[in-house]
């Protein structure tokens, strides 16, 4: 099969370009996320100003007598501190938003130039998996952010997804190349893909569900400490672990699908449905735990971090059998690339 190399190349700088935008759109966000804690001071300074001043008003009208409440102006100095402080950091979220769904563009190219380089679905290795799963894992994750208006969750999902595109491009990086035998099979785009989407959402969903844990550790308005400041910024839990909750549902039925798929690959492949593979176990037991958390969600008594503790655990084995289990162990899906 024939390569095509110039559009190789362009999806090899397509993705360094959405790698340094990322790495910008990290320095701004973090710069929003300071001065969104600036913001929560300045609003909370006010807040316990108002609240000292009706405590004047009322000891003066006490001391009168009770017949009238001397009006007492309020100094317009912390309102106009907090309106500056809203308008600059609304300005740093706007350019970071922008600056974010720029890189995504050039993500979403390098994936598609990628599959245009081979003739045929970007999923062919590692590096082409981890390619598509952090793409689709942006779209997602700014589709949510850009609707509720989250900009401060930013730096929670950028970090981990520079990190992996580093990785990708590094570690992981392979040639483009026609696909091995092997995976020369009318199941493979759809396994693949499914399995793909499955892993972004729910790589969404267990960064949800690490700062809900933040988050109620550190409730609003009473946070202390390092971590305090670190959590002030953040949603509130209930809408944290709603979106959670919300991304599992649809990772669950998505990813279970890919591992159905996979299984009846395997019957034509290699004349068995399961055969307990590394990769193939692994993946079980990641979906088994995200049907545990979302058991656990709609149980009594268990509408706490019990539950978010659960999906934590479905993240961590999913980069565990991404990571791991492609690099380290051997079995029958050894196709990372890399030996």
């Amino acid at each position: 099969m024939h390569v095509n190399t110039s559009l190789a190349q362009v999806s090899d700088l397509s993705l360094r370009t959405a790698f340094a935008v990322y790495i910008v759109s990290l320095v701004l966000a973090c710069i929003h996320y300071m001065r969104s804690q600036a913001v929560i001071d300045l609003r909370r300074e006010q807040k316990a100003a108002d609240n000292a001043e009706a405590k004047d008003r009322e000891l003066v009208a006490v001391g009168q007598g009770g017949s009238e409440a001397v009006a007492v102006d309020k100094p317009a100095g912390n309102s106009t501190e907090l309106d500056a402080a809203r308008e600059r950091s609304r300005k740093m979220a706007g350019m970071a938003q922008g600056l974010i769904w720029v890189g995504i563009a050039f993500h979403l190219v390098a994936m598609v130039t990628r599959g245009l380089a081979v003739s045929r679905f970007p999923f062919g290795n590692m590096y082409e998996f981890v390619l598509s799963f952090t793409a689709v894992a942006m779209v997602v994750a700014a589709a949510i952010i850009q609707q509720k208006r989250w900009h401060t969750m930013w730096p929670w999902i950028l970090a981990p997804v520079i990190v992996l595109i580093f990785l990708d491009a590094t570690v992981l990086y392979a040639e483009a190349a026609p696909l091995v035998p092997a995976l020369r099979s009318f199941w493979y785009p759809f396994h693949v893909s499914t399995v793909s989407i499955g892993a972004s959402l729910g790589l969404i969903s267990g960064v949800f569900s690490l700062l809900y844990l933040l988050r109620i550790w550190q409730p609003r308005g009473e946070e202390k400490g390092f971590f305090g400041a670190v959590a002030k910024p953040l949603p509130s839990a209930k809408k944290l672990d709603s979106y959670a909750y919300k991304t599992a549902i649809i990772t669950l039925p998505v990813f279970g699908i890919g591992i159905m798929l996979g299984a009846i690959w395997g019957e034509v492949a290699w004349g068995r449905f399961w055969g307990w593979d590394p990769k193939e176990t692994v993946a079980l037991i990641t979906w088994i735990l995200y049907a545990a958390y979302l058991h656990a969600r709609a149980t009594a008594g268990w509408k706490n971090a019990k539950a978010a503790w659960i999906n934590v655990a479905a993240f961590i084995t999913s980069v565990f059998n991404l990571f791991f289990i492609n690099l380290v162990a051997s079995g029958l899906h050894s196709y990372a690339g890399l030996n």
